[in-house]
């Protein structure tokens, strides 16, 4: 059994492509899958906190401020230069000006700790980043929230960032205490195998995720390209530019990890919280972020291929 899955880990970049195929060829399964989503996410946070363990998740006390210092500065600070820029440029009630707030304004992905480990940098500042960034989600939202206008309700987000925090934390709880009582010591093929389940799990719920762009690109496909590229600018270009900003200021250790996070953010959450009439024009953008977060491991690697020191 182990063998298998520890193939599906040395080949995840093409698994992961494999489900974007699959998410945009394979429409019935796709809509199959989308009522699943929560629970298959759920379960990737849980293979992914076993998979790290405990020790290795909360670090020492220098990680966490790094951790603290990533999401004010990629939840908290990103969004509101953004908002400044579009108040200047007078286009902050557009769709599209929405959609790139409410992304600025999210935690990181789930699967953002699994997409650091296929482009082989270590996951657990990605992990870090993830717990502390959902937890503060109700309080870095709040600035963002009172000063945008066209965002909806503030509270209905708040309430669904506490759900959110208490699904995230039962979760991991559960993942640390079943590793440190069964495999307190992960072996590598052990460590392999478990990395290919999550490969896995991350492209059985890109097929979900999909669901909504199939059907767009035959309805509306210069509308799905509009939204592709803005897309593809606000995703890799807000990685390509974290990580070299990180590189010229010496945080080497952190640079993939975090550059990762801030172009990989939990967008859904909004969509179920904010009202339908803010969150429909943007059910095509979830569906096209969909691309470049999958694309990562496979896009991103050369930019990220330089090993730099730790410091």
């Amino acid at each position: 059994m182990l063998t298998p899955l520890a193939f599906v880990a040395r080949h995840g970049r093409a698994a992961l492509v494999l489900g974007l195929c699959a998410g945009l060829l394979l429409p019935d399964v796709a809509m199959a899958l989308r009522p699943w989503i929560p629970q298959l996410v759920a379960l990737l946070l849980f293979l992914t906190a076993f998979r790290i363990g405990a020790r290795a998740a909360l670090g020492g006390l220098a990680d966490g401020v790094s951790s603290l210092r990533a999401v004010l500065g990629l939840q908290l600070a990103l969004p509101l230069m953004a908002l400044m820029l579009f108040w200047l440029a007078g286009v902050e009630t557009t769709p599209a000006a929405i959609a790139i707030l409410l992304m600025l304004s999210a935690p990181s992905v789930t699967g953002s700790p699994n997409i650091t480990l296929l482009l082989e940098h270590a996951p657990e500042p990605a992990f870090r980043v993830l717990v502390l960034g959902t937890a503060l989600m109700p309080l870095t939202i709040i600035p963002v929230f009172l000063l945008a206008a066209g965002l909806g309700g503030l509270e209905e987000v708040i309430w669904a960032a506490l759900r959110l925090i208490g699904a995230i934390g039962l979760t991991v709880a559960a993942a640390f205490a079943l590793r440190r009582i069964t495999l307190p010591d992960l072996h590598p093929d052990q460590a392999k195998a478990l990395d290919g389940f999550t490969t896995l799990a991350l492209a059985v719920i890109v097929i979900g995720l999909m669901s909504a762009l199939g059907p767009a690109l035959q309805s509306a496909p210069w509308t799905v390209a509009k939204w592709m590229a803005l897309v593809l600018v606000a995703n890799l270009g807000l990685q390509v530019l974290t990580y070299h900003v990180l590189i010229w200021r010496g945080h080497t250790k952190v640079a993939v990890p975090y550059a990762v996070v801030s172009g990989n953010r939990n967008f859904a959450l909004f969509l179920i919280a904010l009202p339908a009439s803010t969150t429909d024009p943007l059910l095509i953008f979830l569906g096209c972020y969909q691309v470049p977060m999958y694309l990562t491991p496979v896009i991103m690697r050369r930019i990220y291929a330089r090993r730099p020191s730790a410091i």
